[in-house]
């Protein structure tokens, strides 16, 4: 009643067969999994930049880190 059933399934499958023919719906197929390999590629490669930033962000504030500490160390024993 309110599904697709498999007859109808494929009576559209022929249907669009016969109006683009097998040789036009491989290229489209071929096509459209070339568009997500690539949208997976580009998602990817968006993540590694991503990681190598915040990688290199972490790595910039170590040495910043490590400057305040020994500058404080340096004032408490010219205080001292």
């Amino acid at each position: 009643m309110g599904g697709i059933s498999i007859w109808q399934l494929l009576i559209i499958l022929v249907i669009v067969m016969l109006l683009f023919g097998t040789k036009k719906l491989r290229n489209i197929g071929s096509d459209l999994g070339g568009a997500i390999k690539g949208f997976k590629q580009a998602v990817n490669e968006g993540e590694q930049e991503q990681a190598k930033a915040l990688e290199e962000q972490k790595q910039a504030e170590e040495p910043a880190a490590e400057t305040k500490t020994a500058d404080a160390k340096q004032d408490n024993q010219k205080s001292a």
